[in-house]
């Protein structure tokens, strides 16, 4: 996925702003503008946390929240549920208070930066986790669903739900395909989905919902993020930045062309068995 996504590749970094003197022509942030950070159309949104909020939680747990947008949504959905969004990146955490505040759901939601590895925040009715699962495993060690799914179960609820946002293999890549993603790409750093459902299934789940997001979604999501760099470019080619910028952007843009059509995003809701 992008640069900002969650494993195998980096987090989010702030490459400008604009607004105050002196920094107008910076570099925007890439991703900025996005309202999900993550292949979701508002239509699957409106139909997920439709289903969340229809289980009637009074809790919601975010993992690797971002700015929280699909907590809030489900807050807003669920009327007498609280709200808790854990991440480590505090620009985004901050962007989350801000709209809570402009929705009006300061009051039942709380963001917090800290890691997720063994967080003892839940158990929660709801639990939330979009791309985030590394957020639930030991950076030393390989990355492993495995124990996100079993992290998952340990922190929802009996009765509760889980929507797990996860990447998949829609095909088993080929050498030369894996050779045009992320430096380092394995066909081990991903499952295909049967086995990503067998894995939760394994953790103590039922899979109550198994959706994948479409083609349109991630040419929405991925051109997206880099829209107003793009832009930004094509008016400064000469600025001070723009050669590092661009690079950077070229790189990113090449990853997803070499990926697209081969990484899937499943979004997984999950009950946990009693």
């Amino acid at each position: 996925m992008t640069e900002t996504s969650s494993a195998p590749t980096s987090s989010a970094a702030t490459t400008g702003s604009s607004g105050s003197s002196g920094t107008a022509d910076l570099p925007p942030r890439l991703g900025s503008g996005l309202v999900f950070h993550g292949p979701l159309s508002e239509d699957r949104a409106g139909r997920v946390v439709a289903r969340l909020a229809a289980a009637s939680p009074r809790s919601v747990l975010d993992i690797g929240c971002g700015w929280g947008e699909l907590l809030l949504r489900v807050l807003d959905a669920a009327p007498g549920a609280g709200g808790l969004g854990i991440d480590i990146n505090g620009d985004d955490l901050a962007l989350g208070r801000r709209l809570a505040a402009e929705r009006g759901l300061a009051e039942r939601v709380v963001y917090v930066e800290e890691s997720g590895l063994g967080t003892t925040r839940g158990p929660a009715d709801t639990v939330l986790c979009l791309g985030s699962g590394q957020a639930l495993c030991d950076p030393d060690l390989p990355y492993d669903p495995a124990v996100v799914l079993r992290e998952l179960r340990r922190l929802v609820r009996p009765g509760g739900r889980v929507l797990f946002g996860e990447g998949f293999w829609e095909h088993t890549p080929t050498d030369a395909e894996l050779a045009r993603m992320w430096p380092g790409a394995r066909v081990d750093d991903h499952l295909t989905l049967d086995g990503l459902v067998d894995l939760a299934i394994e953790a103590g789940f039922r899979p109550a919902w198994i959706e994948t997001a479409s083609p349109e979604e991630w040419e929405e999501f991925e051109s997206g993020y880099r829209h107003d760099v793009e832009v930004w470019l094509a008016a400064h080619p000469d600025h001070p930045l723009a050669a590092e910028t661009r690079a950077r952007v070229d790189r990113q843009r090449s990853q997803w062309l070499g990926y697209r059509s081969v990484l899937g995003i499943a979004y997984l809701t999950l009950v946990p068995v009693s």
